[in-house]
């Protein structure tokens, strides 16, 4: 098992609202602040006690300037995750390493987004950081690139596409109780779903997620100090980053293609989590678009190619009965999308037992990383009773 397993844990989270693309009232600095502080305030740590800042992709709220703002006396360690969301749990990996190595105390895993101060999110992760060989072959965003895995997922793999209509109406339906979901008032019928606009065949318009202005920000600490807060520690039980082969020579290339790219993190986190798909009580899973949230639960191990349609059906990911509930403050797609980072808000809060649809007696709570690139990752928590 892994050396990390069970030896830290977040005690803190704090969340933004969740801005339409562009509208924030405040630079991502500000948000990013406003987060971490919340994510203290609520574990009962003081903000200058942060002592490591770990963030992922093109994350520009660095340590440097969070330092004053926080009161932070020293600055021990700094690091970010490499590529995009992909980089979430990788993030946590980071961090916990970095605790039980002795380097830092308290570290905040934050993500900051606000489009008043960068680009659209689409250009930066399709123009900005993708090879050339995309935009010189007409594919200009993320929706139409990932389209392509979905549709062989589709028309190679047998996967039925009525997998991603579930996908979508469950995040609707649990975002129908979430106040904080921008998408909380959409009702997502069958009728709705299948009018809405074709954006990249097979994905129409709620099978993607949206462009937020937003802060999301953790607080990790020893298991040991967990013990002493205010809140119920959420312990990090393995948190693997990692690459298919293929990876290394960009998307287009990792193998098995038509899926998520995380049957290696998938295996390893297993293995050094010492549980398996079955133990697992409930899943928050990126979905930049719905067939990248489909594709990751077959590398998971909670579905195959062939029983796909039977598994991926909306009552089974719905909360509390659900057999696979899945996303449920509405994930990326009806809660907010900053990157995937409130999906590790919510898989805290299903432990906590605070979710706006929460499972019950939750105990082994599972996040994805950003799936489809080069380098992704994956982790599970637990209560201390998984320990």
């Amino acid at each position: 098992m892994s050396t990390i397993r069970g030896k830290t844990a977040i005690v803190g989270v704090g969340q933004t609202p969740y801005y339409k693309r562009g509208t924030s009232p405040d630079p991502e600095l500000k948000l990013c602040v406003r987060a971490i502080v919340d994510a203290c305030e609520e574990a009962g740590i003081q903000p200058s006690e942060v002592d490591g800042f770990i963030s992922y992709a093109s994350e520009r709220s660095d340590a440097q300037k969070l330092m004053p703002a926080l009161g932070t006396r020293e600055v021990r360690f700094a690091a970010l995750s490499w590529i995009h969301g992909g980089g979430i749990p990788g993030a946590l990996s980071i961090a916990a390493s970095a605790i039980i190595a002795g380097q830092a105390n308290v570290v905040a895993v934050y993500r900051s987004m606000a489009e008043s101060a960068g680009q659209r999110l689409r250009i930066n992760v399709a123009q900005g950081d993708t090879a050339a060989q995309y935009l010189v072959n007409g594919l200009e965003s993320p929706v139409q690139i990932l389209a392509l895995r979905a549709q062989r997922l589709i028309e190679a793999d047998g996967v039925p596409a009525d997998t991603l209509r579930a996908m979508a109406q469950a995040c609707y339906y649990h975002a129908r109780n979430n106040p904080r979901a921008y998408g909380r008032n959409t009702v997502l019928d069958d009728a709705t779903y299948a009018n809405a606009r074709m954006i990249s065949e097979p994905y129409r318009l709620f099978d993607c997620s949206r462009e937020n202005d937003g802060a999301c920000a953790v607080i990790v600490v020893s298991a040991e100090r967990a013990k002493q807060l205010k809140q119920k520690p959420a312990y990090i039980l393995s948190a693997p980053m990692g690459g298919l082969e293929g990876s290394g020579a960009r998307e287009e290339n990792i193998h098995p293609y038509s899926t998520a790219g995380q049957a290696g993190v998938a295996r390893r986190m297993w293995a050094e989590s010492g549980y398996a798909p079955k133990d697992v009580d409930v899943l928050q899973v990126y979905q930049n678009m719905t067939g990248m949230g489909v594709g990751a639960l077959i590398d998971h191990g909670f579905c195959t190619y062939e029983n796909a349609g039977e598994v991926i059906r909306f009552e089974n990911l719905i909360a509390p009965n659900g057999s696979l509930p899945c996303n449920t403050s509405g994930g990326d797609l009806a809660e907010g999308f900053i990157h995937g980072m409130g999906l590790m808000a919510e898989a805290v809060r299903q432990l906590r037992g605070t979710s706006t649809n929460q499972v019950p007696d939750a105990k082994l709570s599972l996040m994805t990383g950003g799936p489809g690139d080069t380098l992704t990752s994956t982790a599970l928590f637990g209560t201390e009773e998984t320990l």
